[in-house]
């Protein structure tokens, strides 16, 4: 049982509360646009699933029915017992290769890109992590778990996952020398040289203690959370994409043929020796970080809020219609444009062609409305409201005198 969908009302509570008792205390953690940024990763996530086709899928069908062990019985609680300490063991073997090799990071790395850290931060997930993720699990298969155990059991591991992601709660003596805590996982997301690649377990720090990459939260050390080559954006293509065209890239122009193939594979960070010469890829020092926050007129991060929710409206919607590939695929064509270009304005850079693009996509939103729609219907009457609420308000943002001024000598923004 995916437990995920049914735990979505408590990540909404959890973060308004985490952002009230915030306030309160005077330590906001929350900014509008980094968790704008965190959610839409979240959203194009949860969405995936209408674009992809499920070949880890396939691979545990063949396994079970093949090569498994005789199924344990998912009725005893020794099977759930089992199910949940293996898969933390797999997922701390993926979560630690996908810090060490540059493969597996591409995917991983949208989870560490924000530099806040916070409940929505734990909703910042990959898109690509179906391509390579779903190889560490196939031990689970071979011993016989029953595949709704492992799903199960890997939902309640992301659900356990959610609420570390604090700076709220300190330490918690013992329980921090079994299990994942938000103090050892800040440690895990934050870019300080002493921090850097450790604490990888998922539920069980014991993982970490086992095999020497524990560290734990110092009090003179506070973490800086993000990673050590910033994005500088809130694009969710660029997000998800950034590392795997550094590695086409390198790949590309090196002129050594198994450096070509040894890109892919090889250790974080490394790249081949002629392509970092005459391409150097510097990374700024922790001394100099300052986070990316882009000042924009304050109408601008209200905008891509309302995208923000108009795009978990309709995620919501396509998950409970029975939608064909081909409307599936479109909603997530609707959902990756609406959030990149809420972005394009969250970045501060607007330009002739964001609000040529939104009006584009405004205008096939609606055609694709009234091609769709044979009734009136509530869902069409909130569609139609939405179309009219984002034009007017593109309007008002084209004519702002912050932005209106800048668009027509403003670079475009590179996703």
């Amino acid at each position: 049982m995916n437990l995920v969908q049914y735990a979505v009302p408590f990540f909404i509570l959890a973060m308004l509360v985490e952002l009230a008792w915030g306030v309160s205390r005077g330590r906001n953690t929350y900014r509008i646009n980094d968790s704008v940024g965190s959610l839409s990763l979240g959203v194009l996530s949860q969405a995936r699933r209408f674009v992809t086709l499920g070949i880890g899928g396939y691979v545990y069908h063949l396994v079970t029915e093949y090569f498994s062990l005789p199924l344990l019985d998912a009725g005893h609680w020794s099977t759930w017992l089992l199910a949940l300490v293996l898969y933390d063991f797999c997922y701390y073997w993926l979560h630690r290769l996908g810090h060490e090799r540059s493969i597996l990071w591409a995917a991983h790395v949208a989870h560490h890109q924000s530099e806040e850290y916070n409940l929505s931060t734990a909703l910042r997930q990959t898109s690509t992590g179906f391509l390579l993720g779903w190889v560490f699990y196939v031990p689970m298969y071979l011993l016989g778990i029953p595949a709704e155990v492992v799903v199960t059991a890997g939902a309640i591991n992301l659900i356990y996952q959610f609420w570390v992601h604090t700076e709220h709660i300190p330490k918690l003596g013992w329980y921090e020398w079994v299990f994942v805590t938000p103090s050892n996982h800040r440690v895990h997301h934050a870019q300080n040289d002493i921090y850097m690649d450790r604490n990888y377990g998922g539920m069980f720090i014991l993982w970490d203690r086992l095999f020497g990459t524990f560290q734990e939260e110092l009090a003179e050390e506070p973490p800086v959370f993000g990673i050590r080559g910033p994005l500088r954006s809130f694009s969710p293509l660029r997000a998800l994409t950034h590392i795997y065209a550094d590695m086409a890239r390198d790949s590309w122009y090196t002129r050594d043929w198994r450096d070509k193939l040894r890109v892919w594979v090889a250790r974080t960070g490394w790249r081949p020796a002629d392509v970092a010469a005459a391409n150097p890829r510097p990374k700024p020092e922790l001394a100099a970080f300052r986070k990316y926050d882009p000042a924009v007129a304050a109408r601008v991060p209200l905008y891509a809020l309302f995208q923000l929710v108009a795009s978990i409206a309709l995620l919501l919607w396509m998950q409970s219609a029975q939608l064909s590939y081909a409307a599936g695929f479109l909603g997530w064509c609707v959902l990756l444009a609406t959030l990149s270009l809420a972005a394009a304005w969250l970045d501060g850079r607007p330009a002739r062609w964001v609000l040529a693009l939104e009006g584009v996509r405004l205008l096939a939103s609606a055609l694709l409305l009234v091609w769709g729609a044979d009734a009136v219907s509530g869902a069409l009457l909130a569609a139609l409201a939405y179309l009219v609420l984002s034009a007017a308000w593109l309007v008002q943002l084209g004519r702002s005198s912050d932005c209106g001024s800048r668009l027509a000598d403003a670079e475009p923004l590179s996703t």
